[in-house]
């Protein structure tokens, strides 16, 4: 590519990036009409390609919420495991078996998520998480 002809990219791409989006759909719905082509098509043969090579779809999730949905009928032995995993006094901990389903942790790492869950399980909890 000559040093004109990089110039003139250039150039264009600044102009477009100046545009609003309103007009940048327009620019696109115009130059579909122009060459009888889609902006939708290439994208779905890419992300087809990209899969089939073994990339993944999406980023695997490192943050997760635990949520109580029910403490079984072994309330007090769930509320002290409750207690242990979060540090939480004895009444805010009786308040999230109280009013489930609830969440009892934000962002942890899936390691500590799969933890919490186990313990809470064996004594009779509900456990989701998202």
């Amino acid at each position: 590519m000559t040093a004109k002809a990089k110039k003139g990219i250039d150039t264009l791409v600044e102009e477009i990036g100046n545009l609003s989006v309103l007009e940048l759909s327009e620019l696109v719905k115009a130059l579909q009409d122009k060459f009888g082509v889609s902006a939708a098509a290439p994208v779905q043969v890419v992300a087809q390609q990209r899969g089939e090579a073994g990339q993944p779809a999406a980023e695997e999730k490192s943050e997760f919420t635990i949520s109580m949905t029910s403490c079984g009928d072994k309330k007090i032995q769930v509320l002290k495991v409750l207690r242990e995993l979060t540090g939480l006094g004895l009444k805010e901990a009786k308040d999230i078996i109280d009013n489930l389903p609830r969440a009892i942790k934000e962002g942890v790492s899936k390691e500590e998520a799969q933890n919490m869950k186990s313990k809470l399980e064996e004594v009779g909890a509900s456990i989701e998480l998202k």
